[in-house]
């Protein structure tokens, strides 16, 4: 028997409705490209995203259409994105930091029809626009600009699409398990791999992510993703923010740490979310300056492995509560959450630092698990020791990749994340490093992650990565690329001198090298197939 209940489908339109209604005079700020900071509000951006999906019509794109948009967390682009999505069509967020024969390659993956773009990126499309012919509208995020005609004479204009447009429209009502995104993984091997997400899972898990036991997000919270909007679709938090009603700030371009102090102290920003790198530039920017980045209540770690001495500077220098999270492209990304149970609060403050030194664990909506990495169907025992294979499945999860059937998931339905990890007996994750990352030496596993932490610690390191290099007797050893703060003197000796007592002895790095810059990937990750082509072979010298 069927219960009687009301059935609405979840949809992302549902979410700006919500915003639109309950929360209309909400501020949402947005830092232009030119600089400019803008004030609008939920109901603003509501009958904007109702002008453009007028507008998309109009120009005949249809229902399951990709269109994509290449732009920085802006007022327009959060438009667009309930546009696209709301009326229909799939938003295919593109990340700029991708190469150029990356980036035509994924737009002709998708077969975007249109693109938006923010003036910054005109010159990435003029440069690619040969090689992706099924584009049929390139769309401007601002008003009319001779400058882009120039380029693409062609081009539409956002704003003047907003005021040839009503702002009379019925969100259509359709399958909730109807895509609504696109995103493509930036992997550092191989092409980009798109993930389609579903109106469906995005709503589940922007109702997760609120959740006391993630972000802990309300109507009463400032919002800043310093994580681009291009990057998981910004962790899903455009679609938290509609859902609970709070106030947006949107950053724009400019992601120093100078620039983010600036946005936090005078928005009063009450939580943030972004990668590691990100929040150490802000750290130093804001001991230079002096703030204390007293509105801040707590910020959301993830995209990389944390230091845990950025989590530790947060809660002891800044009164604010870094939490570690875990998460893919694959997953939405919410995977876990570091946050405490009520039996922790009787720990030492050295334990409790102990404990947030993990990713967390899984909320209500999917759940995770270890298996051997030889034999492929053992469980791994989770005793917060015993180290296996990471994978996950739950309601925002995926189940295929869009265009390549890679066999995403196992044969009884769990996606395998490339992970290595131990998870403890309350379900708390660690992840020990990725598998193609581990360093076997002598036939004993050394992980990445935790050297690297280890050599951030040091106050003269700004930047660490560890890599497998060949050796002659042991397979493999640990070499350490390391990226001096400014004005530092640091040598070798002194660094390799810093790891005595935090490992064992034959786990500390054999060679330390020096270098100026460490390439990121676009997700903020550490392209470390690149260190390992150039200092692969180093021991063997």
């Amino acid at each position: 028997m069927l219960g009687k209940m009301m059935y609405q489908p979840l949809l992302i339109s549902s979410l700006i409705e919500h915003a639109a209604q309950y929360h209309g005079d909400t501020a949402i700020l947005s830092k232009e490209v030119n600089g400019e900071m803008t004030k609008s509000d939920w109901l603003t951006v509501s009958n904007n995203s109702k002008r453009l999906a007028n507008a998309l019509q109009a120009l005949g794109l249809k229902s399951s259409e990709r269109i994509a948009t290449l732009a920085w967390n802006n007022r327009r682009h959060l438009e667009a994105w309930y546009a696209i999505s709301g009326s229909g069509m799939i938003c295919h967020t593109i990340n700029p930091r991708l190469f150029p024969e990356q980036l035509a390659y994924i737009i002709n993956d998708a077969e975007d029809q249109a693109l938006f773009f923010d003036i910054t990126f005109l010159p990435l499309i003029t440069a690619i626009k040969e090689h992706i012919k099924g584009i049929k509208h390139f769309i401007y995020l601002g008003d009319r600009d001779e400058k882009v005609l120039e380029q693409l004479p062609n081009a539409l204009f956002f704003d003047e699409l907003l005021a040839d447009n009503s702002p009379d429209f019925d969100w259509p009502q359709f399958d909730e398990k109807l895509a609504s995104s696109l995103c493509y993984t930036s992997g550092t091997t191989g092409n980009p791999k798109g993930i389609l997400y579903s109106h469906r899972s995005s709503v589940l898990h922007a109702m997760a992510l609120c959740m006391p036991d993630v972000s802990s997000l309300s109507a009463q919270d400032v919002l800043l993703p310093v994580v681009p909007m291009f990057h998981v679709n910004a962790w899903g938090t455009p679609y938290a923010a509609a859902l609970t009603g709070c106030s947006l700030i949107l950053p724009g371009p400019n992601l120093d740490g100078d620039s983010l102090v600036s946005v936090i102290d005078d928005y009063k920003v009450t939580v943030a979310l972004g990668v590691p790198t990100i929040w150490q530039s802000l750290l130093t920017a804001a001991k230079n300056r002096g703030s204390k980045l007293d509105s801040m209540t707590r910020t959301i770690v993830g995209g990389a492995a944390c230091p845990p001495s950025v989590i530790k500077t947060f809660r002891e220098d800044f009164n604010c509560d870094a939490i570690h999270g875990w998460g893919m492209t694959e997953t939405s990304p919410l995977g876990t959450m570091n946050q405490i149970k009520a039996k922790h609060k009787s720990l030492s403050k050295e334990e409790i630092n102990e404990l947030r030194k993990s990713q967390g664990r899984p909320p209500y909506g999917v759940k995770i698990r270890l298996m051997d990495t030889e034999q492929k169907d053992k469980p791994v025992a989770e005793d917060g020791e015993s180290q296996g294979r990471l994978q996950i499945r739950g309601h925002w999860v995926i189940d295929d990749y869009f265009t390549e059937n890679k066999d995403a998931i196992t044969a009884d339905g769990w996606f395998d994340t490339g992970d290595i990890a131990t998870i403890d007996a309350d379900g708390y994750m660690n992840i020990r490093d990725r598998s193609k990352d581990l360093i076997k030496s002598g036939g004993e596993w050394i992980s990445s992650v935790e050297l690297e932490n280890i050599a951030v610690e040091h106050p003269e390191v700004k930047m660490a990565a560890a890599i497998a290099a060949t050796h002659k007797q042991w397979g493999e050893r640990p070499v350490l690329i390391v990226v001096k703060e400014a004005d530092s003197a640091v040598d070798e000796a002194q660094i390799l001198e810093f790891y005595k007592g935090k490992v064992a002895s034959w786990q500390i790095p054999d060679k330390v090298v020096f270098v100026d810059n460490i390439v990121l990937n676009g997700a903020g990750k550490m392209m470390k197939n690149n260190l390992r082509d150039e200092h692969g072979d180093i021991l063997l010298a």
